[in-house]
């Protein structure tokens, strides 16, 4: 029904939206906490969502399919590891700057690769493998301390809180995608883009009545201005229901460990963003570790 490789220019956009939509969250940082730049993500992607659903449905003339308790379940699962990888992400920008907070996070690829191998039994060739580690190692040197390269301050590198938070945003991203891909092969029908964005829909709603309901209680007045602000919030939603909906159908259509290895393109639209959108310095190291993680994609797509 689809192009074998039609995941890859999916995986591409998604990537593309995500960077923009992250980059947007952090201007709302000055207005908003970090938990509630995180629940507009999904109050208003939601609506975004269920419009692309119907849109599909309309097109293919198909009925989306009907969820049931297993389904809701593993949404469930998966949007709640994804409010925390958003939460952590978005934390770890206070610490350091938005390109490097956004690498750290970009160990999901090998946590990823590992998580799906052990939960869905998605293996990969050697030279996929190689190619994920290449990438790692250039979203790490992307993450060095700017004194230089030795393994004392690689350490300590490691062990800062903007570190902490982008290897648990790492990891959350990772069980997300991977619960995800579970809910999409648990509902019925041969159309995975179908399945995909119900999917999306269904989690988008869980998300925004679970983080909802935690920011009402514990920041009464962040909840009111996440309302309030949605003039600039509703782009973060869109942007947010592009970016998902292209994961979602990237992950009913390969690999886990691929998309997410692939997914690595992003720090080429995190630096531009981080130089030309927020006006953030670029180092000699960045230029380094985005030649590793394009060369890493490289040998993704070359063992695929």
């Amino acid at each position: 029904m689809f192009g074998a490789d039609l995941w890859i220019p999916i995986t591409i956009s998604a990537a593309l939206f995500q960077t923009w939509r992250t980059a947007l969250q952090q201007k709302l940082r000055g207005a908003l906490s970090v938990n509630a730049a995180a629940f507009v993500r999904f109050l208003y992607g939601a609506p975004f969502a269920a419009l692309f659903l119907a849109a599909w449905s309309g097109a293919t003339g198909q009925v989306p399919p009907a969820a049931h308790a297993w389904f809701v379940l593993l949404c469930a699962a998966g949007g709640l590891a994804q409010i925390i990888g958003t939460s952590l992400l978005i934390r770890a920008f206070g610490y350091r700057n938005f390109a490097v907070g956004t690498a750290y996070s970009k160990t999901e690829a090998v946590q990823g690769a590992v998580a799906a191998w052990i939960i869905l039994g998605e293996a990969l060739s050697p030279l996929a493998w190689g190619g994920i580690a290449l990438g790692v190692a250039g979203v790490l040197v992307l993450s060095l301390p700017k004194q230089g390269m030795a393994l004392g301050e690689l350490a300590r590198g490691v062990a800062q809180p903007a570190a902490l938070c982008g290897l648990g945003a790492g990891a959350g991203f990772a069980l997300s995608a991977v619960f995800f891909k579970m809910a999409n092969f648990a509902l019925p029908g041969e159309d995975p883009i179908l399945r995909a964005l119900a999917t999306l829909l269904v989690t988008n709603v869980l998300q925004t009545l679970m983080l909802g309901a935690w920011l009402a209680r514990a920041e009464p007045e962040q909840f009111r201005l996440s309302f309030a602000s949605w003039r600039s919030a509703a782009w973060v939603g869109l942007l947010s229901a592009c970016g998902s909906s292209c994961w979602f159908s990237a992950f009913a259509l390969a690999p886990v460990a691929l998309v997410r290895a692939l997914g690595q393109v992003e720090m080429v639209f995190t630096l531009a963003f981080s130089r030309l959108y927020l006006r953030e310095a670029v180092r000699r190291a960045d230029v380094t570790g985005l030649v590793l993680v394009v060369a890493g994609v490289v040998l993704i797509l070359a063992g695929r």
